[in-house]
Formats: structure tokens, C-alpha cells, sequence
């Protein structure tokens, strides 16, 4: 169940969210219209946790392409949506790889070239062992990584951000509610591959794990909401750790290690669905990794930044069109 629980954490927790500009392009600039987005989307990412997995075990599902023909869907649908799939798997792949490379550029100026070549051939090491290397993984840094979370919102005093929040300010516009349901869709096609690939360890529990999945990502994404609060980080490509800085030197390199851990996760888990979900063979799975890798080595030179605004809004879009097709 832990470890279900772990896999889940590991695969949302990307880039993209520990480093701040997530929340803050989905809810940080609704003000407090925010926090209920981000009430509203853990509530949907829960649902989607629960229905998957409760879907494969009692289905026997294996694959995107089972899950996708259990719904009668028809093959060119199927053919469609899991080509959307892919192409979101591997693009989220490289931007946890573009992610890794910035903050080490950002911080220690150490070439962008050097990090991705580091960081893939780590990759390359860790998909040869598949989802039972990747369960390890996340054993060992989840914990980590929502313990530094903590730590940090304790200090940057995230609770009484919490508490100054007027909720009466609160408007039901479509603006907001859109936004936390895109969240909560381009999630689901990141979750989805993964949770058909950890079914085995979620037999019987599925609403344990989904309740608890969700409870330990909304409280994460709570911190890092209201601590972006207090500071304007609209034009900073890591908004956390510039905001870690302002406490010391030791919390920067404290959240460095979060956003490492996190880029690291994400990373695993994207790439891993792509090669499950495009590879029948040992011998294309090998030829496809090598390929993602090295493509990656040159995505990896783009913005940060640039990546997640130009793509996550997009794909939230064609993740609520997945959920309708797989749940309606």
C-alpha cells in the first residue's frame, strides 16, 4: 500500500510542481480562488486514483490500450487518444529533464550539456530494471521529499499565509474552476500508465490508496501555494528555491535537494509509461529508450519554464477529454 502510495506521489510530484511553476500558473494566480482550485483538483486526481486502479484489478487491465477497449471505445479513438498519451509521456519526460539541467544551470552555472548527460545515462540505468527499480526509488526519496516540503513551509510560516486567506473572497468564476480541473486532467494522463503498471501492488486497497495519494498531495501543494503567497515570482524560473534563499543559504540548498528528488521521480515514472506503452519486445524497448535519451540530450537546452507554460495547459485540454471518454 506504502508503496502504491509512494509511486503515485513520486509521479505527480515533477518538476514542474515542486519548483513552484505549476501552482503558480494553475492557482497562485487566481489569489484565493486558488486554494479552492487546488481543493477541487486533488478531489478529481482522488476520484481517477481510485476508478483506474479499481478498474484494472477487476478488468485484469495491463496495458493503456486495455483500459481504453474496455470502454468499447473504437479503435480509431483508441489509436488517437493513445497516440496522445505518448507524445504527452515523452514531452513530460523531457521537461523533468529540461528541469533538472536549469536548476543546475541556475544555481551553479554548470552546463546545461553536462547535467542532461548525467542525468540520462542514470535514466537509461534505472528503465533497465523496470517498475520494481522504480518502487525502490520512490521508497527512498518520497519520504525525503515531503519531509523537506515541510520543513521549508514551516519556516517560510506557509500555515499563517493559510490562516490570512479570506475565503469570503472566494468567486465561483469559470476561470479558476477551469484551470484546477485542467490540473487535475493533464495529471491523470501522467498518473494513468502508471497506475495500470502498479495495480499489483493496490489489489483490495484502492481506496486507502487513493484517499491517502490525495491527502498527502494536497497538503504539499498547500505549502507551496502559501508560500508563493508572500513573494512576486511571476518572472523567476524556480520560484521555490528563490524563495528558500530568503531564509538561508541552508534552506535553498535544502530545496534544491526537493527539486532534484522530484525532477528524478516524474522523470522515471513519464518515461517509463512512454516505453510500456510503445514496446512489445526487450529489443524495441531497448531501441526506443536509447532514442528518447538521446533526443532528450537536445530538448533539454529549452526553457524551463517555457516548456510548462507552452505545453501543461494544452494537454490539461486532451486530459479531460481522456477522463470523459473513460469515465462517462
Amino acid at each position: 500500500m506504502i508503496k502504491s502510495i509512494f509511486i503515485i506521489i513520486g509521479t505527480v510530484i515533477g518538476a514542474g510542481f515542486a519548483s513552484g511553476q505549476e501552482i503558480y500558473i494553475f492557482f497562485n494566480k487566481y489569489n484565493e480562488n486558488g486554494l479552492a482550485g487546488l481543493f477541487i483538483s486533488n478531489i478529481i486526481a482522488g476520484i481517477v486514483i481510485y476508478a483506474v486502479l479499481k478498474k484494472c484489478n477487476k478488468s485484469n487491465i495491463c496495458t493503456y490500450r486495455d483500459l481504453l477497449k474496455s470502454t468499447k471505445t473504437s479503435e480509431i479513438i483508441t489509436n488517437t487518444l493513445n497516440i496522445i498519451i505518448n507524445v504527452f509521456l515523452l514531452i513530460s519526460f523531457y521537461i523533468m529533464v529540461a528541469g533538472f539541467t536549469s536548476y543546475f544551470y541556475q544555481e551553479f552555472k554548470v552546463s546545461k550539456t553536462i547535467t542532461s548527460i548525467i542525468i540520462l545515462i542514470i535514466c537509461y540505468i534505472m528503465f533497465s530494471k523496470k517498475i520494481d527499480g522504480i518502487a525502490k526509488v520512490n521508497n527512498i526519496i518520497i519520504p525525503v521529499l515531503i519531509l523537506a516540503i515541510t520543513i521549508i513551509g514551516i519556516k517560510i510560516n506557509a500555515v499563517d499565509e493559510t490562516i490570512k486567506i479570506n475565503l469570503e473572497k472566494i468567486n465561483w468564476s469559470a476561470n479558476w474552476i477551469i484551470k484546477s480541473m485542467e490540473y487535475a486532467s493533464y495529471n491523470s494522463i501522467l498518473l494513468i500508465p502508471m497506475l495500470i503498471n502498479i495495480k499489483k501492488f493496490a489489489k483490495n486497497r484502492e481506496a486507502i490508496i487513493s484517499i491517502g495519494s490525495t491527502l498527502i498531495l494536497f497538503v504539499l501543494s498547500l505549502v507551496i501555494y502559501c508560500s508563493m503567497l508572500k513573494y512576486d515570482v511571476g518572472t523567476i524560473e524556480i520560484p521555490m528555491v528563490y524563495i528558500s534563499s530568503t531564509i538561508g543559504n541552508f534552506f535553498k540548498y535544502l530545496y534544491g535537494i526537493v527539486i532534484v528528488f522530484a525532477i528524478y521521480t516524474t522523470m522515471i515514472s513519464a518515461g517509463y509509461g512512454f516505453l510500456q506503452n510503445c514496446t512489445k519486445t526487450e529489443k524495441s524497448y531497448k531501441k526506443i529508450l536509447i532514442f528518447m535519451c538521446i533526443s532528450a540530450l537536445f530538448i533539454s537546452r529549452f526553457s524551463f519554464s517555457g516548456l510548462v507554460n507552452l505545453t501543461y495547459p494544452v494537454f490539461g485540454v486532451l486530459g479531460a477529454l481522456q477522463l470523459v471518454k473513460l469515465f462517462w
